[in-house]
């Protein structure tokens, strides 16, 4: 009966890599500071990027109806006025266009004001 309570098994150490493996793929996954640091800076430019390219696509659909208001037979339904108001459009288009890298400016900066906090703790975690 003593014998049984000072035994112990070992492994081979492949065998313990595939045991360490294994027990990895159910342990709560612990997510590396860095990698927290990385993912919250990314999130903010990405924001940023999508909301800006959405309102550039934007204006360049309606510079695009404007032009073709003005310089195609589809503008010929509407007679007369269909190059100002082909113009109007376009310049419309042209303003919504403008104010994509201003508005991606404007939103970078406050999403990072937002989350400065977090990302200075990160930092001096880090740097400790």
């Amino acid at each position: 009966m003593d014998n049984k309570e000072n035994f112990k098994m070992t492994y081979s150490a492949e065998q313990q890599e595939e045991i360490q493996s294994i027990r990895k793929k159910y342990m709560p996954a612990e997510e590396d500071k860095m990698e927290q640091l990385r993912a919250l800076d990314a999130g903010v430019t990405r924001k940023a990027t999508a909301i800006s390219i959405v309102v550039g696509v934007v204006g360049a659909l309606v510079l695009g109806v404007g032009m073709s208001l003005a310089m195609s037979d589809f503008g010929k339904l509407i007679g007369e006025l269909a190059v100002p108001v082909g113009s109007v459009v376009g310049f419309l288009g042209i303003g919504i266009l403008a104010c994509a890298y201003p508005l991606y400016n404007r939103i970078l900066k406050k999403e990072r004001e937002k989350i400065a906090p977090d990302i200075i703790r990160l930092t001096d975690e880090l740097l400790k």
